[in-house]
């Protein structure tokens, strides 16, 4: 089983993102994600978005 975070994008940089994870900012990787935007959100697992998600899953 996978353990995943949602987050919400607020920064991209170099195949990074910054993301706000209910009050925590921390910087991942976004090479995964294609389309990748601030606003979106991501799961995260292991210091890696893995998927996007619709802003309902992510609540």
């Amino acid at each position: 089983m996978c353990v995943g975070l949602a987050a919400k994008v607020v920064g991209l940089k170099d195949g990074m993102a910054l993301v706000d994870a209910s009050g925590a900012k921390r910087e991942i990787s976004a090479e995964l994600i294609d389309d990748l935007e601030p606003g979106d959100y991501v799961m995260v697992h292991a210091g890696i978005a893995i998927a996007k998600i619709d802003e309902e899953k992510a609540s």
